[in-house]
Parts: structure tokens; C-alpha cells; sequence
């Protein structure tokens, strides 16, 4: 899953990209709202977090502008200002849930994991397909039982899959939503990605199935 992190306080950035990326996720950061605006309504994110404290357009004018353009990507507000009236206009405007600065990052990362469920339409945290299990609160993937070894971006590649069970995933869509805009990105990366986890599930697991032209499925059996 990606997240945007709008926050122009270049320590708290770096600390909320660090923790995203320790729990699973493939985390961007912008400092300024109109970069933000751009890559809202151009990338697959599942999440946005959104400063109010901008230095160019406010976070309000952000959510306002993303919802203008039709997106419905979650928005977790993060804001120093406890007025009732700022939670109000916020909420108001379409953000999905509010947090007060200073924070817990346990409380923080909590709250990613639930806006990004609540998104996806899927209220349970683990993700099953047959024999396969993909619990999104530890990080951890079992297969008849037994724990499975994968690496940051193989459980992302899985993550998107399994929530798509019996549907056809495009390539596009797994490469948005696995890699950053910082990142290198091999043109073979996805497949290479498909390749090890299909290694990994064999013999008894689910298949990854290749769509000629179209994507990647995860057959459900």
C-alpha cells in the first residue's frame, strides 16, 4: 500500500515516512500543497497524510482540491490546532479522521492501518486465500500454518493481490502502489517481484496467475 505524507516539518516527515515504511507501506513526502494536489490526483495512493500548516496552499485547500477532483483516497489530517472548529471544517470538507499533534507513533500507525482497511472496504486485518493467511497488523504471512520469509516490497506485491482475490490486478497498478516516485524502478521489477512470490507459495499455495496484456491474479481456487 502507498501513502502520501504532505508535512513540511522536515523532521516529523522523516519519522512519519520511517515508520510507515517499517510497517509495510511504500510512503512519498511532500512539503508544499500544491505538489500534493498533483500527485493526488496522478498516483494510487491508499492513503493520504495531511498537514494543515502548509507554506503555500493550507491543508484545508488541499482536501478541498482533491475532493474537487473526485478522489476518495482516505485523508488522515495531522494538526497542531485543537480548535472544534478546525476538526469541524476538516471533517466537513471530507477527511476521514483527525490527529492531534504531538502523537504516539504507536497511535499513528494505528490509524493508517485502519483508514487504509476502512478504504479498501475490508474491516478484518488479515487477508485469507485458501491456506494463505496475510495479517496487515503484524506483518506476517502463513501458509498451511507455516510462517512465510517476505521481503518488504514481496509482501506489498502479495498485500495488493490478496485484497483482490479472483480479480485481475494490472501491472500499473501493482508497480503504483508498490514503488515510490524516489524509487529506481527496474521495467522488469513487477514481474521479478511475481517471480519470487510465486517460488514462495509453491507447491501448495495459491497460484499467481499472469493475464496476457491485462495483469495478475491470485487465484482464489
Amino acid at each position: 500500500m502507498r501513502v502520501l505524507v504532505v508535512e513540511d516539518d522536515a523532521v516529523l516527515a522523516r519519522g512519519l515516512v520511517a515508520s510507515l515504511r517499517l510497517s509495510g507501506f511504500t510512503a512519498d513526502q511532500v512539503p508544499d500543497g500544491e505538489e500534493a494536489v498533483r500527485l493526488a490526483r496522478s498516483e494510487p495512493y491508499s492513503l493520504i497524510v495531511l498537514d494543515i500548516g502548509l507554506p503555500d496552499l493550507c491543508g484545508f485547500e488541499v482536501l478541498r482540491r482533491v475532493r474537487a477532483a473526485g478522489r476518495a483516497v482516505p485523508v488522515l489530517i495531522l494538526t497542531a490546532r485543537d480548535a472544534v472548529a478546525d476538526r469541524v471544517r476538516g471533517l466537513d470538507l471530507g477527511a476521514d479522521d483527525y490527529l492531534l499533534k504531538p502523537f504516539a507513533p504507536a497511535e499513528f500507525e494505528a490509524r493508517v492501518r485502519a483508514l487504509i482497511r476502512r478504504g479498501q472496504g475490508l474491516s478484518n486485518p488479515v487477508l485469507y486465500c485458501g491456506a494463505l493467511a496475510l495479517d496487515r497488523l503484524t506483518g506476517t504471512v502463513t501458509l498451511n500454518g507455516e510462517f512465510l520469509i517476505l521481503r518488504r516490497r514481496e509482501m506489498a506485491v502479495l498485500t495488493v493481490l490478496m485484497a483482490k482475490v479472483g480479480q485481475v490486478v494490472p501491472k500499473e497498478r501493482l508497480s503504483g502502489e508498490v514503488f515510490g516516485f524516489d524509487d529506481d524502478v527496474a521495467p522488469n521489477a513487477v514481474e521479478l517481484y511475481v517471480a519470487r512470490l510465486r517460488k514462495k507459495l509453491a507447491p501448495n499455495g495459491p497460484k499467481i496467475r499472469t493475464i496476457r496484456g491485462l495483469g495478475y491474479l491470485l487465484d482464489g481456487g
